[in-house]
């Protein structure tokens, strides 16, 4: 038992980095959630408008040099003009059990439970096909995907080769003592 416990409590910064990238993804697909279900009954055309003619949006463009009449917001314009309240319903129903995925990998990466190391490798591994299929693309190439597939595969292989260090399985648990009530 002393060499088991031994190794759980041995620090692993890598380990917890992932799981804080978990958690605050989780995070960040909770709220979009929210703000999508929120949005679903608004005239989004407007809304993408009005947004872009804030003052403090429009010098965030301004100080990139982007201007919004150029072909990507025009394109985004159209696309936002062919929602539909269900469309973005769904996608607001989608986004949130992504979100709830991310958060509950997170907190089972937290108690090292390793059902959630399994769902981690495996979320992880489901997108790597995606991934690489979308840079051979041709004219698709992206160096931000890129990256995306890059640590996505450091996070698959340091989860599989740790995976009897960081987690706790029950095969290896002690024991449990019986008592009898008196």
């Amino acid at each position: 038992m002393g060499t088991q416990t031994e190794l759980l409590k041995k620090p692993a910064p890598t380990f917890f980095g992932i799981i804080v990238f978990k958690l605050l993804k989780g995070s960040v697909f909770f709220a979009l959630a929210i703000v999508l279900y929120c949005l679903s009954d608004n005239y989004l055309p407007k809304e993408f408008k009005d947004f872009l003619a804030r003052p403090t949006v429009d010098s965030i463009l301004h100080h990139l040099r982007v201007h919004p009449g150029n072909k990507f917001f025009t394109h985004l314009a159209e696309q936002i003009a062919e929602l539909t309240e269900a469309n973005v319903l769904v996608a607001s129903a989608g986004t949130l059990f992504y979100s709830l995925f991310s958060l509950v990998e997170g907190v089972g990466m937290i108690f090292r439970v390793s059902w959630a190391g399994w769902m981690a490798i495996g979320e992880s591994t489901f997108f790597i096909p995606i991934e690489v299929y979308e840079l051979m693309r041709p004219g698709k190439f992206s160096w931000f995907l890129l990256a995306v597939l890059v640590i996505n595969v450091i996070i698959v292989v340091y989860l599989f080769r740790n995976r009897n260090r960081l987690f706790r399985h029950h095969l290896h648990a002690p024991p449990a003592e019986f008592k009898t009530p008196v």
